[in-house]
């Protein structure tokens, strides 16, 4: 009997790690920094849509085209889109590594290995692509030579969860996090829109100041910052736990804006260590943002 389409099913998170290892038991992938999506494909009709259930086909209209192709008559697929992403182009597209549902039923309990089986079964053409499989003994060495973020690890045994798991875990080359944006400094000599985001996270009921990011940025991504925030000014400071709050030539903001950036590390105050900006996280509230720890 065919089962009911659902109408939502809550994506799988990795758990960050810090450590390094390999096995036959695990498969290695590269760990993108994208917008994550699920697909939910019922005939020719597509709904894409964000972690925190937002609708994105009016971001993603070619993605939407292509998947309305898919020879399947119903599926929901799990994935990361990538574009233009912080003024860097990557390949650009619907990057997919799971499917949680095909053809009426619900696959979500087979093993992972049996799951990207029936992944690697579709005809996928670009702007759709198979998320590739990171071989060799040390997954991780390739993934920093490469310039990559990282890999995710993925019990090869193991169910689709609807949670955060340990049987998918991510080792990271750059740390990097999703941050609040509370404010933004006035920019100097040349430099157009502004000059540092400055940004933050939540601990409990608390915005905690992080730090100022003042790379990573082109031209056109500064000016379109400036244009976001200057409507979410704001008299005072938005930070509650804060040291090293800038004085001068500073402009605060409702803290709204959520934003990735890659680190080095945190140091001894809590603050950033040699931070730049990745890009816009679109997918993402504010309240959700914490400093992420293995």
């Amino acid at each position: 009997m065919t089962e009911r389409f659902p109408d939502w099913l809550e994506p799988m998170a990795a758990t960050l790690t810090r450590e390094r290892f390999s096995g036959p038991e695990w498969l290695f992938e590269r760990k993108l920094d994208g917008i994550r999506l699920l697909a939910f494909k019922q005939g020719a009709h597509i709904r894409l849509s964000s972690r925190n259930q937002l609708a994105q086909n009016a971001h993603y209209p070619e993605l939407v085209q292509a998947l309305a192709a898919l020879p399947v008559t119903n599926a929901i697929l799990d994935g990361e889109a990538l574009g233009v992403w912080g003024g860097r182009q990557e390949t650009a597209g619907y990057h997919l590594f799971d499917v949680l549902w095909l053809d009426g039923r619900a696959v979500t309990a087979l093993p992972l290995e049996r799951r990207r089986q029936l992944l690697e079964a579709l005809p996928l053409a670009p702007p759709l692509h198979l998320v590739p499989r990171v071989e060799g003994a040390t997954p991780w060495q390739q993934a920093c030579q490469q310039g990559w973020e990282g890999v995710i690890a993925k019990r090869r045994d193991s169910p689709y969860e609807h949670r955060r798991s340990p049987h998918w875990l991510k080792m990271k080359c750059e740390a990097s996090q999703e941050l609040v944006v509370g404010g933004f400094t006035e920019p100097e000599g040349k430099r157009r829109g502004l000059g540092a985001l400055l940004v933050g996270y939540y601990q409990a009921q608390e915005l905690v100041f992080a730090g100022k990011v003042g790379t990573g940025f082109d031209t056109r991504l500064l000016l379109e910052l400036r244009a976001r925030l200057d409507p979410l000014e704001l008299p005072e400071a938005p930070f509650t736990r804060a040291t090293g709050l800038p004085r001068l030539r500073v402009h605060w903001v409702r803290p709204e804006l959520v934003v990735q950036v890659a680190f080095m590390e945190w140091t001894v105050h809590g603050k950033l260590r040699h931070p730049r900006l990745l890009g816009l996280r679109e997918d993402k509230t504010a309240r959700e943002v914490v400093r992420e720890a293995p």
